[in-house]
């Protein structure tokens, strides 16, 4: 099944495709925390990401987003970029998931708190 499952999805990890082109042109640049690999061709022309799972472009940090579309010359595994001591570490889009962020008094939370901030209107 997982051959299947190499030959006709992109969306778990690479396909065949991409793992032919990446082992004949590729050349592996670095790693970042969330284990997707990034490669270039021998020029430089074209860069890519092998994502580790699911291809969720949101789990690529800043750093190397920058890298892959060409903003930065340097990837970060060579030349780390100054981090500022109130950037918080990169977190993927947690959207539809268990652990998206819900506000106070949302009704997704498990014990939604009960709202203050105003009183409401009873019928007389």
């Amino acid at each position: 099944m997982w051959i299947v499952d190499r030959l006709l999805t992109w969306w778990n990890g690479q396909t065949l495709g991409t793992q032919l082109w990446t082992a004949r042109n590729g050349t592996r640049v670095g790693e970042d925390s969330f284990g997707n690999i990034y490669y270039q061709t021998a020029g430089g022309k074209r860069r890519w990401v092998i994502y580790n799972g699911e291809a969720e472009a949101s789990r690529v940090p800043a750093e190397w987003h920058g890298w892959l579309h060409f903003t930065i010359d340097a990837a970060p595994s060579q030349v780390p970029l100054p981090r500022k001591p109130w950037e918080r570490p990169h977190v993927p889009n947690l959207t539809g998931m268990p652990g998206a962020y819900h506000p106070p008094g949302s009704l997704y939370r498990a014990a939604p708190k009960p709202r203050r901030d105003y009183d409401a209107w009873q019928p007389e």
